[in-house]
């Protein structure tokens, strides 16, 4: 729930006071009470809200009393974190989120993401996008971008739905989102920065309702690339984070190649065939995920008493997505030789497979008047993903070998309600991400979720024949 309604709780002082202002007897104090703005802070963000403008307020009181009042807990945030940082270390490691390395020194912490009011399915994204090396590397490396200058400058944005466009920037809050992360604060994170650029750039998402973790990533990569695109002056660019993008444009999505599409971009060949003349079409699309359906004979629900059935794996999910398929009445193809629609074939390959292949199961599927939800569980391998029998031609097989980083799971029916949570593969350990909750897992937890979203990265060969992985100083 958002900030300014948390159980109802302040708005109902708010309220109190209204009714209060209602029941005097003098018309004085009845109209100054209604003038009075009532306001309430957030104890995490610190940003603060007006219940009578119905905004965010960024000024502060001739005294500066919003802004001692934010030094205050800020300072009571800080003693509190200590303490509890000295506690963590006096436990167990194994009853604990910190880990050691070979060394025996501590390892990183792992860092939660505050829930803003139903944002966990932005949480579960960001923390599996945060759980890939190479991509969220490169944004770690960028150098800072300044966007406030004068008495603004180094000071924390507040957020207010009345700023102009010009004061954001998605690829630098993302940055400091993800440098947040794996810095060893207990504490949770609260991205509210990083939201409010996101209720500006994508007004798809605003407001506090639940939304499609599917749709959140496919926004976000989009808005990601274009942003570096437009940046022509150098701000979001190092000699180092240019060595991680690829020299292949081939894959590159309306334009420049930037690490969105180096990363994720991998290529498809669309064949159509017309049944009544053999005519062959080839189109090349390409693509930043893929999305499966879950064959139809999986779907069928069962009883607690009866068998369950064979189980579905992501290989049957796969072979759906590339056999042959016959298109029905509603889309016939348009045949340039027999110059009128006809019943054709179609079929996919994969051109070219990306570095992070993203595959996206379909779990809701519209009905006659609702959104329903496909629970059937998919089997899916954490090592050793072969994608090379979908390839239309394997060049080197090895480079056709993925291992599992991170899954994004839905809990619930619907695709409006339930929750969101991810797990996510960080030097060698799994973790799982439920909001600001992060908690230590395995392999064995992790094969059971029922995914929604898989994150695979490429196994990178070296010359003597042993597995690499890239990584960066987190």
């Amino acid at each position: 729930m958002q900030m300014e309604y948390v159980n109802g709780h302040a708005k109902k002082h708010f309220e109190d006071v209204q009714c209060v202002a209602t029941g005097q007897k003098r018309c004085e104090n009845l109209e100054k009470a209604r003038t009075q703005h009532s306001v309430c802070m957030d104890c995490s963000s610190y940003s603060t809200y007006c219940y009578r403008c119905d905004e965010f307020v960024v000024n502060d009181t001739k005294l500066g009393q919003v802004q001692k009042l934010r030094e205050h807990l800020q300072s009571l945030e800080n003693s509190n974190l200590n303490e509890r940082k000295r506690k963590l270390l006096e436990i167990s490691p194994l009853n604990s989120k910190l880990l050691k390395d070979d060394s025996g020194s501590p390892s990183l912490f792992a860092t939660g993401l505050r829930n803003l009011g139903n944002t966990c399915f932005m949480n579960a994204i960001l923390q599996s996008l945060s759980n890939i090396e190479q991509f969220s590397c490169y944004f770690k490396e960028l150098p800072v971008v300044a966007l406030r200058s004068g008495k603004t400058a180094g000071r924390r944005m507040y957020h207010t739905r009345s700023q102009g466009d010009s004061s954001v920037s998605l690829v630098e809050e993302f940055r400091k989102t993800l440098c947040s992360l794996w810095q060893g604060n207990q504490t949770a994170f609260s991205p509210d920065a990083l939201f409010y650029v996101i209720w500006k750039v994508m007004p798809n998402f605003r407001g506090y309702q639940q939304h499609d973790a599917h749709e959140f990533l496919r926004y976000l990569l989009d808005h990601l690339h274009r942003e570096l695109q437009g940046s022509n002056n150098g701000a979001f660019s190092t000699s180092a984070a240019q060595d991680r993008l690829s020299s292949d444009a081939k894959c590159c999505i309306n334009g420049t190649c930037t690490v969105v599409t180096s990363v994720f971009s991998g290529m498809l060949q669309n064949e159509v065939n017309c049944l009544i003349c053999g005519t062959e079409s080839r189109k090349f699309d390409p693509f930043l995920d893929l999305s499966l359906d879950i064959p139809s004979q999986f779907r069928i629900k069962r009883s607690k008493d009866q068998d369950p059935g064979p189980t579905c794996t992501l290989r049957d999910c796969l072979c759906s997505f590339t056999d042959l398929e016959e298109l029905d009445e509603t889309e016939l193809y348009m045949c340039h030789k027999c110059m009128k629609r006809q019943k054709s074939t179609k079929k996919f390959w994969i051109r070219k497979l990306p570095k992070v292949l993203c595959l996206h199961l379909k779990r809701f599927h519209w009905t006659a008047f609702l959104r329903n939800k496909v629970d059937t569980y998919v089997e899916f391998p954490v090592r050793g993903l072969d994608m090379s029998s979908y390839l239309l031609e394997p060049e080197n097989t090895e480079k056709c070998l993925y291992d599992l980083a991170a899954v994004v799971v839905h809990h619930g029916s619907g695709v409006g309600s339930g929750h969101y949570t991810a797990y996510g593969c960080h030097k060698e350990q799994w973790y799982h991400f439920n909001d600001s909750t992060v908690t230590l897992t395995n392999e064995a937890a992790v094969v059971k979720a029922k995914a929604y979203i898989l994150f695979y990265v490429q196994q990178i060969q070296t010359d003597s024949g042993s597995r690499e992985t890239k990584s960066c100083s987190d």
